[in-house]
């Protein structure tokens, strides 16, 4: 009798234990992150960005792209740069350009279009973020 009163005591503490799990998971915040050298690469980060805030409805965060490296010249370009940034806005994304980049390959801040977050160090705030349970992405 007592092995029968335990196990459906176990039973009802794992029933509620995974039921409480399951909610917070799924109640949680989605963040993330992409590290890229490439602005030709926005159309496709965008895409999948497009498809995740669709997927996690309510439970879709930030989703932040960084841009790092020797092509970062190629944000100054409103022309080819436009279309992306109305796409990152309509869904919530926020582009962001690496100031060690800037600096590095002589590209003034008062270049870039004022939509662009300007961080010290790109790598540096991809691993912040990742701190603080950004899912991330280099590519």
């Amino acid at each position: 009798m007592k092995a029968i009163i335990s196990t459906i005591i176990l039973s009802i503490f794992l029933i509620l234990g995974n039921t409480q799990q399951s909610y917070s998971q799924e109640s949680k915040t989605q963040n993330y992150v992409v590290l890229t050298k490439k602005v030709a690469q926005l159309k496709p980060i965008l895409l999948a960005a497009k498809t995740l805030a669709e997927e996690d409805g309510a439970n879709f965060g930030s989703f932040e792209i960084i841009v790092c490296g020797k092509e970062i010249g190629d944000l100054t370009d409103i022309e080819k740069l436009q279309p992306h940034l109305t796409e990152a806005k309509k869904i919530g994304a926020t582009i962001v350009a690496c100031g060690f980049s800037l600096k590095k390959f002589n590209v003034a801040n008062s270049e870039l279009p004022k939509d662009i977050k300007i961080v010290d160090n790109g790598i540096l705030y991809n691993f912040q973020l990742q701190k603080k349970g950004y899912k991330s992405l280099s590519l």
